[in-house]
């Protein structure tokens, strides 16, 4: 932990990098596991395709109205907003995240770089206009303008991810002289190319993970088995305790 303050007092630029353990940390379900529940209704590999929605529209609205349902009864924790008040106060310079929630803006954050979309905006699939996401969740699913089918902001299989994104990513992770993740399995391509890329780069690299992750070897500081949000407290307490 000592470290883990020293790396962050020393750092000019800090890039945090989230995957589903952040979000799991506040509640929020992991939607691919099938101890929920969600797989008795629906197939999630099918309805996370693009090809769903010609395919098999009602169920594919029925799905996510299911999940923004889900993610609407839950909020960002301890963890979430302890990093807006490091980005408020420069600490660090921006966050890399998997997660499709939103937490991070709910929080606070605003230099947020939401690799796989957000669940924070909907559009039509056809024409591109956007929609209220509270009149999605209520049953409002077809544009007003061309009747096309309204959609969740995220990146579903079969879609180009998007490239301004990553590019920002990529740009604020070249810059980065810490790069700190956490609650990411570090398993996604390309995702998980950013702390490598970092680390390459000359970053240190600090990897806060339930499990172990492809990229332990490589990090200079590795920390398992414990909640993000605690060592996020732990590591404010005593960073403010010493300033």
């Amino acid at each position: 932990m000592q470290q883990l303050i020293k790396l962050l007092k020393d750092s000019t630029h800090t890039v945090v990098f989230t995957g589903a353990g952040m979000s799991t940390e506040s509640g929020l379900p992991d939607f691919r596991s099938e101890s929920r529940g969600l797989w008795t209704k629906f197939n999630p590999d099918e309805l996370a395709n693009v090809n769903a929605i010609d395919q098999n529209l009602q169920e594919f609205t029925d799905f996510y109205r299911f999940r923004l349902s889900e993610i609407t009864k839950y909020q960002p924790h301890s963890g979430h907003e302890i990093l807006a008040e490091w980005e408020n106060s420069r600490r660090i310079q921006g966050i890399i995240t998997q997660n499709v929630d939103g937490f991070h803006h709910d929080a606070g954050s605003e230099n947020v770089m939401e690799l796989h979309g957000t669940f924070r905006k909907f559009h039509c699939h056809d024409c591109r206009d956007d929609h209220d996401r509270e009149a999605y969740l209520s049953g409002d699913v077809h544009c007003h303008d061309c009747g096309g089918p309204i959609r969740p902001g995220i990146v579903l299989f079969g879609e180009m991810l998007p490239q301004d994104t990553f590019m920002k990513a990529e740009q604020e992770t070249m810059q980065a002289d810490l790069f700190i993740v956490l609650g990411s399995s570090l398993t996604v391509s390309p995702a998980n190319m950013f702390p490598m890329h970092a680390k390459q780069n000359g970053a240190k690299l600090v990897i806060i993970n339930r499990e172990s992750t492809p990229f332990d070897g490589d990090a200079d500081v590795v920390i398992q088995d414990r909640n993000i949000k605690e060592i996020l407290s732990e590591v404010n307490e005593l960073l403010n305790t010493k300033l």
